[in-house]
């Protein structure tokens, strides 16, 4: 087996420079945990920035896997019928309380898609020489993803300033703030695109009342409501789509990341009065949909019906909170709290402190990461118990304790411990 530091050479010779790695290299994984080269066995509530819902091997996708795989069909392109797509598209009609689907492979993919749609949508109603509405309004602290129209979408300027000029058409909204909303969507808007639970944001969710604002003053203006759910969707927040939690039906909606459990796959929902502005031709993908991937979904979509781990997630998620409250309540470093379901954010008072957090709890054996700058971000496989939440949050507990004491040694006393 190869060393970590013999990856790290290679990589360093053969790669483009695009990831800043932990020191860790992964060899296995079993169900909530991962293990190292030397099998150091590490408690992930990162899970593949949220991808590995079901954990590592789990039995039902491992199954799926072999038996599909023993038939010889991965990959069919879409100029073929096969098995899987229509069965998964109905399953998520039904779950989304949508119309339609197209399958793609990513998140960003998902959200190109659905901009294509909306503008589609748009120009299917232009009538009386009026020309059609074509401006996006997407939110302050937003990510969609990392292609042109993603990241035109995508607030964080370091995504956004290297590859200027971006897709024409985009204004940005103030997150949650319904009168920048109503001042900003006027009858050139096409669509509205919000992450209902912002997860590079910082683990921020949307306002019940902002929600149902977007959905209200897009059916006035004609617009169409685009949901990002590609890091909150399929389960995470205790509700299969985390729009379910403020009473609204958007008209467009991306998922991807847990979708099939560690395989490439996304999707765009819709309602078929969207579904009828495009045609044959208009949009496709080569690998999207394909046989493996849609097999494994629906085993996903199958382990949480069966294991109840939606609702599980709901009462998982109430005890995360109660317990990283009482970190909130404990230290002055921790400015807030957020979560919901088994999506949980805590926001520290400097950029530095996240960091040290982090680099911390991998020393210690759990992995977690940091986004926004000073927010912990935690998005752990559904099938953790309390008692993983427990060693997170007394570890957390420690660290902090351990970071204040160090602020507050005098500056001589600190370097003569260095």
């Amino acid at each position: 087996m190869t060393t970590l530091a013999a990856i790290k050479k290679k990589e360093a010779a053969v790669l483009v420079p695009l990831y800043d790695r932990y020191p860790l290299k992964i060899a296995r994984g079993a169900g909530v945990y991962v293990y190292d080269e030397r099998g150091r066995k590490y408690l992930d509530f990162l899970s593949g920035i949220g991808v590995n819902a079901l954990g590592y091997g789990h039995p039902a996708v491992r199954r799926t896997i072999a038996q599909q795989s023993a038939r010889g069909l991965v990959h069919v392109s879409n100029l073929f019928y096969t098995d899987y797509q229509a069965e998964l598209a109905g399953r998520l009609e039904k779950l989304s309380g949508l119309d339609r689907a197209f399958f793609c492979n990513s998140g960003t993919e998902a959200w190109e898609a659905a901009l294509k749609f909306a503008r589609a949508y748009a120009q299917s109603r232009a009538t009386n020489g009026h020309k059609p509405k074509w401006r996006v309004l997407a939110m302050q602290d937003a990510f969609h993803g990392r292609t042109f129209g993603s990241v035109a979408c995508t607030w964080n300027e370091k995504y956004r300033k290297p590859f200027a000029p971006l897709l024409p058409g985009v204004e940005f909204v103030r997150f949650n703030d319904v009168r920048d909303l109503r001042e900003k969507l006027d009858d050139t808007v096409c669509a509205v695109g919000i992450e209902a639970v912002q997860g590079e944001g910082g683990i921020r969710p949307a306002t019940r009342e902002f929600m149902q604002a977007a959905r209200k003053l897009t059916k006035q203006r004609g617009a169409l409501l685009i949901c990002d759910e590609i890091q909150a969707g399929i389960g995470r927040t205790g509700k299969m789509f985390a729009y379910q939690h403020f009473g609204v039906l958007p008209d467009i909606v991306t998922v991807a990341k847990p979708l099939a459990a560690g395989l490439p796959l996304g999707a765009v929902l819709t309602s078929n009065a969207v579904s009828r502005a495009l045609h044959y031709g208009m949009h496709g993908t080569t690998f999207g949909g394909g046989p493996l991937a849609c097999a494994v979904a629906l085993t996903v979509l199958d382990v949480l019906e069966k294991d109840k781990l939606l609702a599980r997630n709901r009462q998982l998620g109430d005890y995360f909170r109660a317990r990283l409250e009482s970190l909130r309540k404990k230290h002055s470093a921790v400015r807030e709290v957020r979560v919901l379901g088994l999506m949980a954010g805590v926001e520290l008072d400097s950029p530095d402190l996240a960091k040290a957090v982090v680099k911390k709890m991998l020393e210690r054996g759990i992995i977690l990461n940091r986004t926004h700058e000073t927010a912990i971000r935690m998005l752990p496989p559904y099938l953790i118990g309390k008692q993983h939440i427990e060693r997170v949050v007394t570890t957390f507990d420690s660290i902090l304790t351990e970071e204040a004491k160090h602020q507050k040694q005098p500056a001589t006393k600190r370097s003569t411990t260095r």
